[in-house]
């Protein structure tokens, strides 16, 4: 899409950028979701926006495209959880800040901007926010905003998808979960480091876990503390692996990062990279951002500063990014 955009896109001032697009995933999070999108649609025209409206995901690259043509392209508003937002990312040129409607059933991501489902403040932060840049991860082709996952909990991730009818909640998590504690094998993977790592020792070496994880930003699912030093500003991922596995050892595992002292055991390991690539000789799932994506073999990067969104001009200035004008 960046490569391709028209060069008239994004020249126009910011009162005139007046068309706003909507992705909305259907699915996501919990049934109220649909009431708060309306309000929200509803406050956005009454201040004179244009809305431009997409619920079908072969509809969204062409719909982007073509908003983003006019030059009138505000933002992308991403209504639902962080499966949706990295999807509209996928196929948002990096020049036009996302605007995150947390809809799903974490919302990492929009916890992290420290934003809500409020419709009134989303309207307001379309109105005033100020966009920050972000890095993202890239996973084979596709972009991801927060993290990556081998292994046992991707498995719970395609077993949840793969028997998906409607919207998820956090109950929906527990029959996948016994299903994956019945049956995951827990194949070895292999994590080689590229030659490109400017750490000469690290590329020539070639390590093995049971579990891995990549982190963007130090979010996890039910607030679990992975990575909790994870930096989304320092153009690089935070690799975490455990190296034994099985039900039993993922039990001690968790006990240790809750007590925050797992990282002083030997078969924990963190340590902060550009790139890796993830190998296996048996089938091992991938989970990015929560969405199944795939079987490994998978080459993961960082890609700095990728990520447009908006926030409020609280959050960043408490994180530090440089004053800015608001869209305005």
């Amino acid at each position: 899409m960046a490569e391709t955009a028209s060069p008239l896109a994004r020249l126009l001032p910011p009162d005139q950028q007046n068309l706003i697009l909507i992705s909305a995933n259907p699915n996501a999070g919990a049934s109220s979701g649909a009431a708060r999108l309306q309000q929200l649609s509803r406050e956005l025209e009454r201040a004179g926006f244009e809305l431009i409206q997409i619920s079908q995901i072969d509809q969204l690259a062409p719909g982007i495209e073509a908003a983003y043509r006019t030059g009138r392209l505000r933002t992308v508003v991403a209504a639902g959880g962080d499966g949706t937002v990295a999807l509209v990312t996928n196929h948002t040129p990096p020049t036009v800040p996302i605007t995150i409607f947390p809809l799903g059933t974490e919302n990492l991501l929009g916890k992290y901007l420290d934003l809500t489902a409020d419709p009134l403040a989303t309207a307001n932060l379309i109105r005033h926010g100020r966009p920050i840049q972000l890095d993202a991860g890239k996973a084979g082709e596709r972009i991801f905003l927060l993290m990556v996952g081998c292994g046992f909990d991707a498995n719970v991730i395609h077993q949840l998808h793969a028997s998906r009818t409607g919207h998820i909640h956090h109950l929906s998590y527990l029959k996948p979960i016994w299903q994956s504690i019945r049956s995951y094998a827990y194949p070895d993977i292999r994590i080689l480091f590229p030659e490109s790592s400017s750490d000469s020792v690290l590329s020539a070496t070639v390590e093995s876990a049971r579990w891995v994880f990549l982190f963007n930003l130090p979010r996890y699912a039910f607030g679990l503390p992975l990575a909790p030093d994870a930096d989304g500003c320092d153009g690089l991922l935070d690799l975490c692996t455990f190296k034994y596995g099985s039900f039993w050892q993922g039990l001690r595992y968790l006990s240790g990062i809750f007590a925050g002292d797992c990282t002083s055991w030997p078969d924990c390991q963190r340590k902060r990279v550009r790139k890796v690539r993830l190998e296996s000789d048996q089938p091992v799932p991938v989970q990015l951002d929560g969405d199944p994506a795939g079987f490994l073999p998978l080459d993961i990067e960082i890609l700095p500063g990728r990520l447009n969104l908006l926030a409020t001009s609280a959050w960043a200035a408490k994180h530090g990014f440089p004053k800015t004008p608001e869209l305005g």
